[in-house]
């Protein structure tokens, strides 16, 4: 009689499962979870981490903030729609490597011109599958991000463990160098990938001159800042600030990157210097850069925020987003200054336990008074577990936000923030009052249709949807008293205890 292995291998013979090839994903606390190679052969080191998108594999796999870091995908198949080099983030992998559930050898998609698996293999990435992913992300929450090994010639749990405990942490180390571009260089409309323009219009005519700091800049941001109408220039993570006012611009703009804020020096040292002289917009890593230029200290969260469906408290209107995110590090909020009372709702001390849920509570954006900048105010707020997400300074051109609007992968309602930045560059003081449900749906095709006359129609008025009762349903309204001074923000949602979430992600350094 079979066993139920050769029972398993006699059944996956006929598929398009390749032979079963060991492998051992080991974590630095001993937790052990086995399964099979399905890319490149050997070993791969480091920090664990967890992607919760239901789509979107391979921008995750390219995007550059996953250097250093081996990524585990929680939905149960990946691979299922192949590769579109198009869709790739940057030209190569930077993550360390991937785990998943099952990984699909068989893509189907008219857009697919490669398997997942031999993408990876191309470019040196190992990959196991077969993990039990579920039990994996509830380890990482429960037990924090740690140093992890993948292994396909070494199933030696005792040899794996000794190794991985004794592998280099991400913390303290300027990732951001590793991925971050060697020379400067323009990137405009001749960039945009034309297999998209089935789905994108034309860019906006470029109108604004802007430095991008590539600390691990994903090609999507870029991309959506030249459809907002920016000239892009892209300078190395460590361009000195003079150099980069030599160039004129009419705003800069800091990249995502990957791992710890606090070494990547070269970048925060120079914003600190350009900040009140141009106008300047970050994103992830950069609002951190941001954060550390104004003087404010740094956390490493327990397992990070990575994923799409991450929500988000926009305390300047009540909205919630629903924002991208890919981070395991971010700014506290109280370190950049005292409260200003007569602009936080009277409240003179920050809230104890650090829980930034305590503003939506109350419904207060409040502010601090940098001893740098002046006033900065908390503009957003993770209903997750209550850390910063967003700030924009009072006194000087500048805000900045640490989830990713671009949405490659994921939901489009921060796609405003681009256009806020070309507004702030105008020097529109309301740079924020900005109508989502319109910005959002701006620049795709869908957001027309053809009349039988030839003429073009709203979508929703062509397919005989009813139309919205009111245009101001989707606005971005900045409520007239913030711009007075004020931070009260009416009809605030209250959370009860049950929708207070999970404030375990804290962990200071």
């Amino acid at each position: 009689m079979l066993s139920l292995s050769e029972l398993s291998e006699k059944l996956l013979h006929n598929t398009t499962k390749p032979a079963f090839k060991p492998a051992l994903l080991v974590l630095e606390d001993g937790a052990v979870f086995q399964g099979n190679s399905c890319a490149a052969e050997g070993e791969a080191f480091g920090e664990i981490c967890f992607n919760t998108s239901l789509e979107g594999y391979l921008e995750v796999i390219t995007d550059p903030s996953y250097a250093g870091q081996i990524i585990t995908m929680t939905y149960p198949q990946i691979g299922n729609y192949g590769v579109n080099l198009d869709d790739c983030q940057r030209e190569r992998p930077a993550c360390r490597g991937v785990v998943v559930r099952d990984m699909s050898q068989t893509p189907s998609n008219w857009r697919s011109t490669i398997s997942l698996p031999s993408f990876l293999a191309q470019h040196g990435i190992i990959a196991i599958e077969g993990v039990d992913t579920r039990a994996l992300v509830r380890h990482v929450r429960d037990n924090g991000a740690q140093r992890a090994v993948i292994s396909t010639i070494d199933t030696n749990v005792e040899s794996l463990l000794e190794k991985v405990r004794a592998s280099a942490s991400i913390v303290g180390e300027n990732l951001a160098a590793t991925v971050s571009c060697d020379e400067i260089h323009s990137f405009g409309a001749s960039e945009l990938p034309e297999t998209q323009s089935f789905a994108l219009m034309e860019p906006a005519q470029p109108k604004y001159k802007v430095v991008a700091y590539d600390c691990g800049a994903k090609l999507s941001i870029l991309q959506n800042l030249v459809r907002c109408g920016c000239d892009l220039t892209v300078v190395p993570w460590d361009t000195p600030a003079e150099k980069v006012l030599e160039l004129e611009p009419d705003g800069v703009f800091l990249s995502n990157g990957p791992g710890d804020p606090d070494a990547v020096s070269g970048t925060y040292t120079q914003v600190e210097k350009l900040l009140g002289r141009v106008p300047v917009f970050g994103i992830c890593l950069g609002h951190q850069m941001i954060g550390k230029a104004a003087g404010a200290e740094i956390e490493k969260l327990k397992f990070g925020h990575r994923g799409g469906n991450h929500p988000v408290m926009n305390l300047l209107t009540g909205r919630v987003e629903i924002t991208a995110q890919n981070h395991g590090f971010g700014i506290l909020f109280p370190s950049l200054g005292d409260l200003v009372p007569s602009l936080s709702d009277g409240v003179e001390n920050h809230p104890s336990n650090g829980d930034l849920r305590y503003w939506v509570e109350r419904g207060v954006a409040p502010v601090v008074d940098n001893p740098r900048f002046g006033r900065i105010r908390l503009t957003h707020v993770n209903l997750n577990d209550g850390t910063a997400e967003g700030i924009a300074f009072l006194d000087i051109p500048a805000f900045c936000v640490q989830y990713h609007p671009e949405a490659s992968p994921g939901p489009t309602d921060a796609h405003y923030l681009f256009t806020a930045f070309t507004r702030l560059m105008d020097g529109q003081p309301d740079y924020l009052d900005i109508d989502i449900a319109a910005d959002r749906l701006a620049g795709w095709t869908f957001g027309s249709a053809v009349l039988p006359n030839g003429g073009k129609a709203d979508a929703a008025d062509a397919s005989g949807t009813p139309p919205s009762p009111s245009a101001a349903v989707g606005r971005t309204k900045v409520q007239p008293h913030l711009a007075s001074g004020e931070s009260v923000v009416p009809d605030a949602p209250s959370l009860t205890d049950d929708q207070q979430g999970d404030s375990s992600n804290r962990e200071v350094r």
